[in-house]
């Protein structure tokens, strides 16, 4: 494997472990700790909601910091500091300590996004297949979460779904460094000087037209967060409620045997989340390879549909079924990623692209974040019947936005220049 290969694969495995540390708490919550600590589900999710505070909020800093200092530097923070933060979180003996310790999870997880799709969006060309592709990963590892925690809550505790990963992060971060550190060392000894463009200035027409797509970008951005979330986070319980018979009889079928023993409700649980995840992630390969092709506009308004449609089919269904529908719909909320990521890649300049995928994921992560308030006051009042339909509505807005695009977008000058 060649050096840049392997560079763009930690990349990648970063994006994994991002998503994945982020909702090991989420499979935990619905599996383990409502048992153990004897909380339930919604009182539960408290806990989690400033971790994603802290994975939006502290983007900003993060990309300010990626473009003054070092992108992969930051990135090698971002190994170490989400490794150790995860570790330390698993000797939490009480819900404010594991509350603090997601807290610290979120604020070095909120390096990835700003820094780690700079440098994808910098480096290689193909913007939309590798944007895809990054994008996959990151849905294996929200896939993996459940997948991983909840085989090791049946087979060694959920201490050790923190304790595990963030060893191999701590290991990768090592890696990632003798990789990178003559760049590392490049980027400290020449830190980056803020320069002015020397284009001509832009035309009336031309600065309202990127303020319309920069309007419908950070719309979509928050709706679009508020649905990744709510479907990622709860999908969980969503399956732990909705799929027990399924689930039970898939712990005495033999072509589970391998993974799941008799009675290991929440390892196939799991699984089935993961292979959910893991088949919808490759939306993102279609969409990005139609991104390529036919812009942003038509491909978004596709993948709004589609959520619209499965969300509202999705109330009253167990089993079989359930799983089919949230397949689909979760195909919606996944493709939907890289759309808004390859719009800014587009027409953000050069050397502050990290700080402003930085606001871009500071209103993506702060939505992310408000959503979990949303998900338990729904849920405790009225069920997933009702989330759902909430959330075909919030589709049916998105799909109102993204009509409003132009069919070809504005490229900065900037770009053709790096």
């Amino acid at each position: 494997m060649t050096r840049d290969r392997l560079y763009f694969l930690l990349l990648n495995i970063g994006h994994f472990l991002d998503h994945l540390f982020m909702l090991v708490f989420a499979t935990v919550a619905a599996l383990a700790l409502y048992r153990e600590w004897g909380l339930g589900y919604a009182e539960l999710i408290a806990y989690a909601t400033p971790g994603f505070f802290a994975f939006g909020l502290f983007s900003l800093p993060a990309g300010w910091l990626a473009d003054k200092w070092s992108r992969d530097g930051m990135m090698v923070v971002f190994f170490v500091g989400i490794g150790l933060a995860s570790m330390l979180t698993s000797l939490a003996s009480s819900p404010l300590q594991i509350g603090v310790g997601l807290f610290v999870i979120g604020v070095f997880a909120a390096i990835y996004h700003p820094v780690g799709l700079a440098i994808v969006t910098m480096k290689w060309r193909n913007t939309g297949m590798r944007i895809a592709s990054n994008g996959v990963f990151g849905n294996l590892g929200v896939g993996s979460a459940a997948l991983i925690t909840g085989y090791l809550i049946d087979h060694g505790g959920w201490r050790l779904a923190f304790i595990l990963p963030g060893a191999v992060s701590v290991v990768l971060g090592g890696a990632y460094f003798m990789l990178r550190r003559e760049a590392i060392r490049l980027d400290t000894a020449t830190p980056t000087v803020n320069t002015k463009s020397d284009a001509a200035p832009m035309s009336t027409e031309h600065r309202s037209l990127l303020m319309r797509i920069s309007a419908i970008v950070f719309c979509t951005t928050a709706i679009s967060s508020i649905i990744f979330q709510s479907t990622t986070f709860a999908l969980p319980k969503m399956f732990d409620e909705r799929l027990q018979g399924l689930a039970e009889r898939l712990t005495t079928a033999e072509g589970w045997s391998f993974l799941a023993g008799e009675g290991d409700v929440a390892t196939v649980i799991g699984s089935l989340a993961f292979i959910v995840f893991a088949i919808a992630s490759l939306a993102q390969l279609v969409v990005g390879s139609m991104l390529d092709r036919y812009g942003p506009r038509a491909v978004f308004m596709v993948v709004a549909v589609i959520q619209i449609v499965f969300f509202a089919a999705m109330p009253g269904l167990t089993d079989g079924w359930a799983l089919a529908v949230a397949l689909g719909f979760m195909l919606g909320a996944f493709g939907q990623i890289p759309i808004n990521d390859f719009m800014i890649g587009k027409m953000a300049s050069g050397p502050a692209r990290a700080r402003i995928y930085g606001v871009r994921y500071v209103v993506s992560f702060t939505a992310l974040a408000a959503s979990l308030p949303l998900i338990a006051f729904v849920y405790d009042g009225w069920g997933f019947d009702t989330l759902f339909l909430v959330l075909s509505g919030a589709a049916v807005a998105i799909l109102i936005a993204v009509s409003n695009l132009p069919r070809r977008l504005p490229v900065a000058e900037a770009v053709a220049a790096e």
